[in-house]
């Protein structure tokens, strides 16, 4: 059986230690040399950035988000040992981990490391479709020839000079589709390194829950588990046919991949069609001021993003799921495109005015599409909002202050609802 070592590289037949550096820190595998579709996860990437950037961090539970009445966006792994979990409620968080250090998101730091290793990524294939900053799909088929080893040596190169060169860690997901390479990079974090084969496909997802499926979250769970489907061996037990009539393209969709089977291909430069930025509340709530708090926060977020990504957009989304699970989405789109928290959001609040108190939700986001560059972005003025030019001036000589200051030199009232 083919084997690599994580630690030096070394390629050997099967065995419990790397013969070169004695590692057991391997990876073995009939189709290990075969197969060429992987997927790439940073882990914990917000709070790896922070912890190899301060590194008095290292030992320390580390939670990225807002003050105390924030939510978690995401935490290391000591943190999550103790039960702390993205879009957490904060105080919920630091009840778990009292001594955890928060930290505000840097995105223009996050930027930075995304870029690094996507260059990396880059000199492997030129087949890289990236999901988000800190992950994305790759393609090797018929790299072998150009690097003189085969994908599996090179990706596990490639997480060691993640990790020698950047200071940070990913997981590596190696199958023979898109599906079952994101589902293997997350069987061992951090810093995994796990392979599906085509021959143990359909026995390895026999037994495993449907919520696996990417995409599939609490609405369509509840759904299936309607339709007595909670396992792939349940939806095995469904015609093509019925599951489509059920479930529309969904139900066509989980016939395919209850069987392994992902006809997509990796999309390199695939255009980034939208930024945006969303949280599912641990309890459903209809506070105004709690939900305007969360509102600012993420308009906030995406006008970081779009900042650091040099983009703005023309089309500002507003998100809501109610209760009972119906999903609201409103949106519209401007004369000109913006990057700018305080646009973004005054456009936001007034689509969820428009919502009305049909509460209570349970989920909320925010966005932007309709992407462009931007350069000219936020120049023009509104004349049903004269002062928006100057509140964009003032954001934007707010964001040079923090950029000098850190982080929480100057926060508006309205994020600390």
């Amino acid at each position: 059986m083919p084997a690599v070592c994580r630690d030096c590289l070394t390629e050997f037949d099967t065995g419990p230690r790397c013969p070169s550096c004695r590692s057991p820190r391997i990876i073995a595998h009939d189709e290990l040399y075969d197969l060429t579709i992987a997927h790439m996860d940073c882990d914990a990437f917000y709070a790896s950035v922070e912890k190899r950037d301060n590194p008095e961090l290292a030992d320390k539970p580390v939670i990225i988000g807002g003050g105390r009445r924030g939510v978690v966006s995401t935490a290391c792994y000591v943190a999550r040992i103790r039960g702390v979990r993205s879009a957490m409620p904060m105080f919920q968080a630091l009840k778990l981990c009292p001594d955890a250090v928060i930290i505000k998101p840097r995105f223009d730091a996050y930027v930075a490391a995304s870029k690094a290793i996507r260059a990396m990524m880059d000199e492997l294939t030129p087949i890289v479709e990236p999901l988000s900053l800190d992950e994305a799909f790759m393609d090797l088929t018929g790299t072998a020839r150009l690097h003189g080893h085969p994908p599996a040596v090179m990706l596990a190169r490639l997480v060691k000079r993640m990790r020698e060169e950047l200071g940070l860690t990913g997981s590596i997901g190696l199958s023979h589709n898109k599906f079952l390479a994101k589902i293997a990079s997350d069987l061992d974090k951090p810093r995994g390194f796990s392979v599906i084969g085509k021959a143990e496909t359909e026995a390895f997802l026999r037994p495993k829950p449907v919520r696996l499926i990417w995409g599939v979250g609490l609405a369509t769970q509840e759904a299936l588990e309607k339709a007595g489907i909670r396992t792939f061996e349940d939806l095995h037990r469904w015609d093509k046919e019925d599951l489509t009539a059920r479930f529309g393209g969904m139900g066509e969709r989980l016939w395919y991949l209850a069987r392994g089977q992902d006809h997509r291909r990796v999309s390199a430069n695939a255009p980034m069609k939208s930024i945006s930025n969303e949280t599912t509340f641990h309890e459903d709530t209809n506070d105004p001021d709690l939900l305007d708090g969360h509102l600012w926060r993420m308009c906030e977020k995406v006008a970081d993003r779009a900042k650091a990504k040099g983009m703005a957009g023309r089309v500002v989304t507003l998100k809501l799921k109610r209760s009972n699970f119906a999903l609201v989405t409103k949106r519209t789109s401007l004369t000109d495109p913006t990057q700018i928290a305080d646009r973004i959001y005054r456009i936001a609040r007034g689509l969820f005015d428009q919502v009305g108190d049909k509460g209570p939700y349970r989920l909320l986001g925010a966005g932007i599409s309709d992407l462009s560059p931007a350069d000219g972005a936020d120049l023009s003025g509104d004349l049903l909002d004269p002062q928006g030019v100057k509140r964009a001036q003032a954001e934007r000589a707010t964001d040079a202050i923090r950029d000098r200051f850190g982080p929480d030199a100057i926060l508006k009232g309205r994020a600390l609802r």
